[in-house]
């Protein structure tokens, strides 16, 4: 799955969380948020070695300082609340934009939207390890070559804010981190193959590929949480 995951966001802009994250919080359920917020940091670096271009830095400076906040609450949520209640929350949250998304127009991109995004990715990259939903909803209309480098970016700054927050409650472990280094060859080969099939996706194409991965994200957490 793991394989999977770093394919998908190689050619949509994200999805390691979203197909890993199930797979590991049933079987080794001490390795979560940690071990994913990990990959989520080292899948970029692999993205942006060769897609550097086309970053949205207007909309990172707004939607990434509302990260910190949103991290916060992450934080605090994962030590008062159990993970399954916070996935069914960030599940059916995540299907109501979709669902919403695919009937209506795009949601504009402005600071509004950003800040509440970033907030928002903030809580539940922190607490579910899946933090790209809520951006890449915005985004969603927009060409893959800017969505993939400017999701990388925002990957790699959010989800860095999220592990120093759990590392300063305690959070992350060793076995997490050691985990994460082993999977850098598995990331790397993902995203070789995903290269064979970028070009192939633009416009609506792309637009419905996003919409799928995030609503496979939603359905995948609500599952997750309801699993006892």
């Amino acid at each position: 799955m793991l394989l999977a995951g770093a394919f998908v966001q190689g050619v949509v802009g994200l999805g390691i969380g979203l197909l890993t994250a199930p797979v590991v919080s049933l079987l080794e359920p001490q390795l979560m948020p940690g071990y994913l917020l990990l990959l989520v940091v080292l899948m970029p670096v692999v993205t942006l070695r060769h897609e550097r271009g086309g970053v949205h830095w207007r909309g990172l400076a707004w939607s990434l300082p509302m990260r910190v906040p949103g991290t916060a609450v992450g934080v605090w949520l994962v030590a008062v609340l159990a993970d399954r209640w916070i996935g069914l929350a960030v599940g059916v949250m995540v299907l109501v934009a979709v669902v919403a998304s695919s009937q209506t127009v795009a949601v504009p991109i402005n600071r509004g939207t950003l800040g509440v995004a970033g907030f928002v990715s903030g809580v539940t990259g922190t607490a579910t390890s899946i933090g790209g939903p809520p951006i890449a909803l915005l985004y969603q209309s927009w060409p893959a070559q800017r969505v993939r480098p400017t999701m990388a970016v925002y990957f790699l700054v959010g989800a860095t804010l999220s592990l120093v927050g759990l590392s300063v409650t305690g959070e992350i472990t060793r076995a997490q981190v050691l985990l994460a280094a082993v999977s850098v060859p598995v990331l790397l080969l993902g995203d070789l193959l995903a290269r064979r099939w970028r070009d192939r996706l633009a416009g609506p194409a792309f637009r419905s590929a996003v919409l799928v991965v995030c609503l496979v994200s939603a359905l995948a957490l609500v599952l997750r949480s309801l699993l006892p």
